[in-house]
């Protein structure tokens, strides 16, 4: 008999990089809900009143930081995944 109890198996899948490219790039902040729900709420909550202050032109400046932290966010969660599994 063993005194030590069975190891624990977590089966979680890895997050797309280049998934979470693409859906930032199409639908900016709200791409982001893949990769980060906290960091999507930020951008969403600092876009808003962007967009209505500068008729629409803050888009290039929230489209490519979105799309930056959005595949920040999604290594770093695969990074974290893959350190837990002991890989």
């Amino acid at each position: 008999m063993s005194q030590y109890p069975p190891p624990t198996v977590i089966v979680a899948n890895t997050k797309s990089v280049a998934l979470s490219l693409v859906l930032t790039f199409f639908f900016g902040p709200f791409g982001m809900l893949y990769s980060t729900v906290w960091g999507a709420l930020v951008m969403i909550v600092l876009s808003v009143p962007l967009f209505f202050l500068t008729f629409g032109h803050g888009a290039p400046l929230i489209w490519p930081i979105s799309m930056i932290w959005g595949a920040w966010a999604t290594h770093r969660y695969n990074q974290r995944l893959l350190r837990r599994a002991g890989i």
